[in-house]
């Protein structure tokens, strides 16, 4: 289990550079929450190629583990959010929380969900395939 904390780690990487491009590429065309979105949405396309490049290099040996894994990376982004947010960006509590509100279009939680489903979803479509080339 191990080895799936520390593969975590390149996802912080990933998200930050997302977000540097968010900001230096599009942000000042579509504006902060159409950038968010698309943000969103670019950040769970790059999350979905690393997940498959993890299950191919070291798959899981169940969906349960693979969910596992992916509820302790969502635990890991949310204790990382909050913390790096609060206490090394100095975000208020309210900034931070921002992100998860839907109603005004912000799209976050849809990453977490990712992060946490993704994993296991990936898991069973890259077995399949690896079962079905296997026959």
């Amino acid at each position: 289990m191990s080895k799936y904390v520390l593969l975590w780690f390149p996802m912080i990487v990933i998200a930050i550079g997302n977000g540097i491009a968010r900001e230096a590429l599009y942000r000042g065309a579509l504006g902060d929450l159409r950038a968010h979105q698309l943000s969103t949405v670019v950040l769970i396309l790059l999350f979905a190629a690393y997940f498959v490049w993890v299950v191919r290099r070291w798959p899981f040996r169940s969906t349960r583990e693979a969910l596992v894994v992916g509820i302790l990376w969502l635990v890991m982004t949310v204790l990382f959010e909050f913390l790096f947010g609060r206490h090394i960006m100095g975000h208020p509590w309210e900034r931070l929380l921002n992100d998860y509100d839907l109603r005004e279009g912000r799209l976050w939680s849809f990453i977490l969900l990712w992060v946490a489903l993704g994993p296991p979803l990936i898991n069973r479509i890259i077995g399949s395939r690896q079962r079905d080339a296997g026959d």
